[in-house]
Order: structure tokens, then C-alpha cells, then sequence
């Protein structure tokens, strides 16, 4: 929580506060099995990207191994995360995501 100096107008923040503050990179990995349709598909339902973001974040994915879909909260990206692994499992695909801390 925030502690207030009665002094001044200065808060101080908890190490605890400063924690809700960070962001969180999630990354999609790539694998030999996953097909860029589906990949594509992920990105514009579970990431809100457009067709044109979608096909070259996915091409990124391809040719370079990850590619970022968002940054956001830690439970915001854990979220996502788990859409991720259950859209993937229900499509019987291998598709990871991961979160990096920004």
C-alpha cells in the first residue's frame, strides 16, 4: 500500500505496490506442428489484434521462434496465457505461450 508523509505531498511507494505496476511481455513460441492459421486466429480472439498485426506478429513467431502478442498485468497476462493452452489443447496443437517480465 501507499504510505503518505504528512510533511509534504510525497507518497512513497511499498515494494509491494510497485509490484502491480510491472508488465508482462506474452510470448508465443514457435513449434513444427502448430499451423499459422491457427496462430493468426489466437492472436485477433485472445490478443484483440487485427488481420494485418495478427499475419505479421505469426510471421515473426515463424522465422524468428516467438514473437510478442501484448504487454500487460501479471493476472491479465496469466489470463491470456491460459486461453492460450486451452484453445491449443482443444485444437489438439503444441502451441506455448510464456510471460516475460518487460
Amino acid at each position: 500500500d501507499l504510505e503518505h508523509k504528512h510533511d509534504g505531498a510525497v507518497e512513497v511507494e511499498s515494494e509491494e505496490a510497485l509490484t502491480f505496476l510491472k508488465r508482462y511481455k506474452v510470448v508465443l513460441l514457435n513449434d513444427d506442428f502448430t499451423s499459422m492459421d491457427f496462430v493468426v486466429e489466437i492472436l485477433m480472439e485472445v490478443f484483440s489484434h487485427q488481420l494485418d498485426s495478427a499475419i505479421n506478429i505469426m510471421l515473426n513467431i515463424h522465422r524468428e521462434g516467438r514473437g510478442i502478442c501484448g504487454v500487460y498485468t501479471y493476472e491479465v497476462a496469466e489470463t491470456k496465457i491460459s486461453q492460450v493452452k486451452e484453445r491449443a489443447r482443444e485444437n489438439e496443437y503444441p502451441l506455448k505461450a510464456i510471460m516475460e517480465e518487460e
